[in-house]
């Protein structure tokens, strides 16, 4: 009897299913190193990128879900797409039983705290697991790529390579 892998975007019933979402503006080594251990844990882990009104955005919700698909292109158990709504909603629309988030320090901790309790009381049968990046991108975040990009600073090896080729295309949309 031949075996067949299931295509990338299925999911069985069996699959230990995750969603990291994040607006991911730009996408920073930090996110690619959780994205990445939470692969080595999950069958399959959702990049779930937001539709976030209230935020200006130096990336559109397209360009953000095509630079991500291309970062883990050869990793089979990633999947990238954008969501707009409730997260537990999304989440149940794809299988997902867990909802990774990143704690980079303790200041990080009672918003995600907050948003875990709110999850767990829209949808008790949905758990959070917090996972920490490596040490070495504890203190990166989105919001600080931009503003040392746009203040001239290196962003080399803080993010994927086609992220900070994107980002140097948009120089002048950067600047203060």
């Amino acid at each position: 009897m031949k075996h067949t892998r299931a295509p990338k975007t299925s999911a069985r019933a069996s699959d230990r299913v995750a969603i990291y979402p994040g607006s991911f503006d730009p996408l920073t080594n930090g996110h690619v190193d959780i994205i990445t251990r939470g692969a080595a844990i999950f069958d399959r882990i959702i990049v779930a990128i937001l539709h976030n009104r209230e935020k200006t955005a130096l990336f559109s919700v397209d360009e953000r879900v095509e630079m991500a698909r291309r970062v883990f292109a050869d990793e089979r158990k990633v999947v990238v797409r954008s969501f707009d709504g409730l997260l537990v909603d999304f989440a149940r629309q794809q299988g997902a039983h867990v909802i990774v988030r990143g704690l980079r320090a303790i200041s990080d901790f009672e918003y995600e705290f907050q948003m875990a309790l709110m999850n767990c009381r829209l949808a008790p049968d949905i758990e959070t697991v917090f996972m920490m990046p490596a040490e070495s991108y504890t203190y990166i975040s989105s919001r600080l790529i931009r503003e040392v990009f746009a203040l001239g600073g290196p962003i080399a090896g803080l993010v994927p390579e086609v992220v900070e080729t994107r980002m140097r295309s948009k120089a002048g949309d950067l600047q203060p």
